[in-house]
Order: structure tokens, then sequence, then C-alpha cells
């Protein structure tokens, strides 16, 4: 089954790359031949794109060979047609895929050769009695050996069984090398692979990190808290009647500072707001605990995936703590919107820019998150501003 599955990635690989060859060099003289009256830049700047849908659908057809390959194309980080180019041309993927597109368009009668020479001797073995029962009794195998009589027809049978299996055999090691450079051209690259890599090693750092802050607020704070609060029970059980209102007062006021701080270190976490009322009521439950004027856009009408909230959220906390810290902005924008089924979030302020994502920044850690749900996040932050953290986040 394997095997015939490899000899259909192969087959149906002929038709494709003649098509794919008339498709990009017709694209490519009509762009040329329009240059003139400006029509054809367009057209040539779209030529690249091609490798695009190329690829997606030689990736679908590597799976008639029982191969996966991962798309390794990121998504824009806002929406729109500019965004999506500016994303795809950035991409080294786009231009392997490019690469791909035109060696296979040229190189596809490399295959059309390969099939004919193995299978052609092996099926004219195999159809040798329909053959020369049409042509009265004689038949030529491959235009080079003449057969006379059914019997002698009905004797390469047997032959182009063995052909066949020894055809699809050396067809099945000729499409694991044939696969190899289209894997490589169309999958992720080693760079994209160990880029995977060191971000998750990253994350791993940050929530240990964040671990360990959670230990040290809860160990500094309110555990201090908590044994004050005994204490003071502890004395209030041995005072006497004038002492006593006094220490039930102080233990009171140590409860409740208790109870703030273990609220605090929850909305650290995870705010109550967005599990019970959604990404926008708690969005603009953020913007109203900030210290400068933060305005809200939220057109979400539907509530979203647990961790694509939690991380959305995140982003927009992080972004405006760094406005309140460092960008010395008077103001701040905060935008979060649907767009064909994924969420982007936009902060904007407009203080002094040339904010970084260095490593173990926070910014860092927050394109990680980001990565971590499929999605991708873009800073940009001129020197003299304004600063924008974008962040595209699936939803679907």
């Amino acid at each position: 089954m394997k095997r015939a599955r490899t000899l259909l990635w192969l087959a149906t690989g002929v038709p494709v790359g003649a098509v794919l060859l008339v498709v990009w060099v017709g694209l490519l003289a009509l762009g040329i031949a329009g240059l003139p009256v400006l029509v054809g830049l367009p057209i040539l700047l779209a030529v690249p794109l091609l490798g695009i849908p190329a690829g997606a659908a030689e990736r679908w057809r590597l799976r008639l060979a029982g191969i996966t390959v991962d798309d390794p194309h990121g998504d824009p980080d806002r929406p729109g047609l500019f965004a999506w180019l500016g994303c795809r041309y950035r991409e080294p993927a786009t231009w392997r895929e490019l690469a791909h597109l035109l060696a296979f368009s040229v190189f596809w009668p490399v295959d059309l050769l390969v099939l004919g020479c193995l299978l052609g001797l092996p099926l004219s073995l195999l159809t040798a009695p329909v053959t020369s029962a049409l042509n009265g009794g004689e038949v030529k195998i491959v235009k080079a050996v003449l057969l006379s009589g059914q019997g002698a027809a009905w004797a390469a049978v047997p032959v182009g069984v063995l052909g066949l299996a020894a055809a699809a055999y050396l067809l099945g090691h000729y499409a694991r090398l044939r696969a190899a450079p289209v894997r490589f051209l169309l999958g992720r690259g080693e760079h994209d692979v160990r880029e995977l890599m060191r971000s998750r090693a990253r994350l791993v750092g940050a929530f240990d990190a964040e671990r360990r802050r959670i230990e040290r607020d809860l160990h500094d704070g309110t555990q201090q808290r908590l044994v004050a609060l005994g204490m003071t029970l502890g004395l209030a059980r041995l005072a006497g009647p004038d002492e006593l209102p006094a220490l039930v007062a102080k233990a009171h006021d140590e409860a409740g500072q208790a109870l703030t701080e273990l609220q605090e270190l929850i909305q650290g976490i995870h705010p109550r707001i967005l599990t019970d009322r959604g990404l926008p009521a708690a969005l603009a439950s953020l913007a109203d605990r900030m210290p400068v004027p933060v305005t809200v856009t939220a057109d979400i009408d539907a509530r979203l995936p647990a961790m694509i909230e939690a991380c959305a959220y995140f982003v927009v906390s992080e972004a405006l703590t760094n406005v309140v810290r460092h960008s010395g902005s008077s103001m701040a924008c905060v935008d979060a919107r649907i767009v064909d089924r994924r969420l982007f979030v936009a902060v904007e302020d407009d203080g002094v820019g040339g904010a970084v994502a260095r490593l173990g920044g926070g910014l860092a850690g927050l394109a990680d998150r980001v990565a971590a749900v499929g999605g991708r996040l873009l800073v940009d932050s001129p020197p003299g501003g304004p600063t924008v953290v974008r962040a595209g986040l699936p939803c679907g």
C-alpha cells in the first residue's frame, strides 16, 4: 500500500510540475512585457509568492507518500494585506518555496523518465497477451523484442510481475531520495528548529522565575502577615479585658492586609475578572488601574479559549507596565479585535520609544509566551516614539 502511494505521488508530480512551469513562465513573461506601462511591476512582485500555494499543494501531495511536513510560515502580527505581504517577503520559508517551485517545474521530466524506464518494460510484459491478441499473435516489447504466439505472450507475464515488483522497490528508493530536498525546502529550516528550541528553553526559564517570584512574595509578604496574625491572636487569648479590644482590632487589620496581598498576588497570576467576564472587561479593569490615561477598544463579542485570553491579557499588562515605568508617556491606547479567526492586540503610547526585546527582559518573555500558543509578537519602537506592541494570536 505504501509503495502504491509513493508511485501515486511520483506520477501526479509530472502533470503538476508541467502546470507550474507554464504558470510561472507565463506570469514572468507577462510581467516583463508589461513593465513599460507599469502593469508588469505588480505581476513581477507576485511571482515570488507563487511558491506559497505551490508549497502548500506539495506538502499535501507528500501525504500521499506517507510524509508529513509542517507548514513553516508564521502569521502576520496585524491584519491586512500589507502586513501579510511584509511577513511573507521577510520569511526565509517563502524563498525556499520559490526555489522548490523553480526546481520542481524544471526537473519534472526526470520523474517522467524514471517512471517510464522502470515501469515501461514490466507493463509491456504484463499486457503482452492482450496486445498479442489484438495484433494477430505478435507483440513487440518496448519496440525491441518480438514475441510470436499466445504461448510466448503468456510466458512473459510472470517476468512482468517480477519486473513490476523490482520497479516498485527501486521507485521506493528513488522517491525517498526525491523527497529529501523537498522536505528541506518546504519544511521548517534548521534555524527555525533551533530558534524554537531556544524559545522553549527561555519559556521554561521564565516560568521557573515566575514560580520563584510567587514563592518569594508569599514568604516575604503573606506568610509574615499570617505569622503576625497568629502571634496577635495568641496574645489576645492571654490578654485581660482592657487589652483584648486593641489586640482583636490589630488582628483584624493584619488579616485584612494579608487578604489584600493575596488578592494582589492572585491578580498577577490570573485575574478573576478575566475568568468570569472575559477579555474586554479584564482589559478595561487593567486600564482603570494604570496611573496614566488608557483608552481601550475591544471589538470582541465572544469568549475565546482561556489560554488565548490569558496570553492577550498579559501582553497588554506587560506593555502597559513598560509604558508606566520606561516610556514617559502621557497616554496609551489598547486595541483588541478578531480578524480571520485571529486575535490581534496592540498597545500604543506616545513616549520616548527605543524599547528593545532584550534576552531575559519582559518583552522577550512576552514573545516566547506568544510563540508558545502559536502567535507572533512585534515591537515597533523607534527613538522618539511612538512605541507599538502588537501580538497576533490564533483563536479558531
